[in-house]
């Protein structure tokens, strides 16, 4: 077998091979011989049919199976042969394919990028410092308390927490625009899901009051159109509910897991889960910096392969979201949809990989059951959950892959510049739901 290689652009690749005809030829017959044995065909006995008519019935057939099958076993010590690492499957293409002639064909792919990891130390990386306060846990029981508020049509005024239905009409420069008006449009006060200042305008009206709001919109508002620009709404409140918060006792309690009439032991309860959320989001923030930086400080190319590839799992998960339906294909979701997030995953895929290698780090089993016990504290029953990563090695084996990916992690922050930031909860809760 003789092998050719020609390097295209980036990372792309074209093998040329030649496979000997007497290799092929020797398998063909091979093969015929074995088909003649069994073949049935009328007028002939079985195992007495001559070799002509097999391969006349035959030999075609035969031939595209035995080349298929060389392509493939020679594509496989062609790579071997050239120490390559392709990404992806190669495309191929028959090029001299005459009988008594060597058979050769090409096989044109992307290979892995060779990445070494650099510039570390010009990484920088603020930390969020904070704690859980009094005022921040009242504030938690306050929220958890209106989401089990309980409402009632009313005539007075309206005020935070309460809902209103609703009519609008909005205008921009006095001309109305798109997505700016609604009837019997159903809101709750202090939700924060309209305009910054649009709901606090609207408490202290009643059911029938009419008034006009008037707002900015964000200069990031998803309407490039609207971002920025001053806007007027003409208001008609239809109805107020007013809102009726649960008392602080068993039952209430009991929503959330928690069998004591003891509303210190609520409180306990409710700052371990905060104390908790607040850890995980300071070390997604920070992580997420630290790998935003790891990105930063190393430009690579990505084979395209590798990216279709990453995308389509990503369009599979869309789907699932989406309930995974008969009548809904994946291949709906456009591609375009999913490029940057697929082209990032790749790339930190492929440096956090060589960051491995090249650093020497091993998978530190401590981290791994940290991680299980850490998981296994969010659920009811933490034995079960410590047994099921146990005896599933698959399920393991995803965690020992985020325990390496988080010594990388903590490797980058060794050598990067670390600076903390007084920061309050909520900004912190918020940030990392921002960079999800």
């Amino acid at each position: 077998m003789q092998v050719s290689l020609e390097t295209l652009a980036g990372l792309e690749r074209k093998l040329v091979i030649d496979i000997p005809a007497s290799d092929v030829e020797q398998e063909i017959a091979k093969r015929l011989d074995q088909v003649s044995r069994t073949a049935r065909i009328d007028g002939f006995r079985k195992g007495k049919i001559p070799m002509r008519v097999i391969k006349q019935r035959y030999g075609q057939g035969v031939r595209q199976e035995v080349l298929g099958e060389q392509m493939q076993q020679g594509f496989i010590k062609a790579v071997t042969q050239e120490k390559l690492n392709p990404a992806g499957m190669p495309a191929v293409e028959p090029l001299v394919d005459e009988e008594g002639k060597d058979f050769q064909f090409s096989a044109t792919f992307e290979i892995y990028p060779e990445v070494k990891v650099s510039g570390l130390e010009n990484i920088s990386v603020e930390k969020f410092a904070t704690e859980v306060t009094d005022a921040d846990l009242e504030n938690m029981i306050d929220i958890l308390r209106k989401q089990q508020a309980k409402f009632e049509v009313s005539e007075s005024a309206a005020k935070d927490g309460d809902k209103v239905k609703i009519d609008f009409d909005g205008y921009v420069d006095g001309e109305a625009f798109e997505g700016g008006k609604a009837e019997g449009y159903d809101l709750t006060l202090g939700s924060k899901s309209m305009i910054p200042g649009f709901e606090d305008q609207i408490v202290g009206m009643k059911a029938g009051d009419e008034g006009t709001i008037k707002v900015t919109f964000p200069a990031d508002y998803q309407s490039e159109a609207l971002a920025g620009k001053d806007a007027e709404f003409k208001i008609n409140v239809i109805q107020v509910e007013a809102s009726e918060l649960p008392e602080l006792n068993q039952e209430f309690f009991k929503m959330f897991g928690v069998e004591s009439e003891d509303l210190e032991s609520f409180k306990k309860d409710v700052r371990g889960n905060m104390e908790r959320e607040l850890k995980q989001a300071i070390q997604r923030n920070t992580k997420n910096q630290a790998l935003e930086g790891l990105l930063e400080q190393n430009s690579i190319d990505v084979p395209a392969a590798l990216i279709d590839q990453e995308i389509q799992r990503l369009q599979e998960q869309a789907f699932q979201q989406f309930g995974g339906g008969q009548q809904f294909d994946p291949n709906m979701l456009p591609k375009e949809l999913f490029q940057p997030q697929a082209e990032r995953r790749v790339k930190l895929g492929l440096l956090i990989n060589a960051a491995i290698e090249q650093l020497e780090i091993k998978a530190d089993e401590a981290k791994v059951e940290a991680l299980i016990e850490d998981m296994a504290s969010t659920y009811q029953d933490p034995e079960q959950v410590k047994e099921f990563y146990k005896s599933n090695k698959e399920q393991r084996s995803q965690l020992e892959a985020l325990a390496l990916e988080e010594q990388v992690v903590e490797t980058i922050l060794e050598k990067a510049t670390v600076t903390e930031k007084d920061s309050s909860y909520e900004e912190v809760i918020k940030a990392a739901n921002n960079a999800q």
